[in-house]
């Protein structure tokens, strides 16, 4: 990697640190609540394929986040990653989306001891697909959105724009209320 690359990188990083990741650029429209997740195959931390389809039967948290090893997205990955036995207990998944690579992803996940999946969308088609592509000074980053896909494959809840220090929190929340009504 050449020193304009780290540097550019670095800008980026520090950007997305101070500024909470706000960006504010038009956008693809954002799925809607009722309709089906749209599918995806991504590669995962692991370099293994993962797609929306071997979910089945689960809840999804499927969340979009702007920088590996930034402040915000540091605390929001590390409060899914507390909460996640709550998560498995609830019959969910948690899937993590931004347009950093599989290394990027390799090394948050070994520094911050996350153990869920954390797809790389380097080609920016899912992160589009989902109405989660921002441009942050220049550089196209994923916005901080969540959607809940219940086990069926409907999205059944969506947060734009989250505070990632209680999002994990929320999410589970929202789970348990759906589980709670639909029993």
């Amino acid at each position: 990697m050449n020193l304009t690359r780290i540097t550019v990188g670095l800008i980026l990083a520090a950007a997305v640190t101070f500024m909470g990741a706000r960006v504010f650029a038009a956008s693809d429209p954002v799925p809607q609540v009722g309709q089906t997740a749209p599918g995806f195959t991504l590669p995962s931390q692991e370099g293994t394929k993962v797609s929306l389809h071997q979910y089945h039967g689960k809840w999804v948290v499927l969340y979009f986040y702007p920088k590996d090893m930034t402040s915000g997205c540091t605390i929001e990955a590390r409060n899914f990653q507390h909460d996640i036995g709550k998560f498995e207990a609830a019959n969910a998944v948690v899937l993590g989306v931004s347009v950093d690579s599989v290394e990027s992803h390799r090394k948050f996940c070994t520094k911050d001891g996350l153990h869920f999946k954390l797809l790389s969308d380097t080609g920016k088609n899912v992160v589009k697909e989902y109405g989660s592509l921002g441009d942050y000074m220049g550089f196209k980053i994923a916005k901080r959105n969540t959607f809940l896909i219940d086990p069926q494959g409907k999205i059944v809840k969506e947060w734009i724009g989250v505070d990632p220090s209680h999002h994990s929190t929320e999410v589970l929340d929202a789970i348990q209320s759906m589980q709670k009504k639909n029993s």
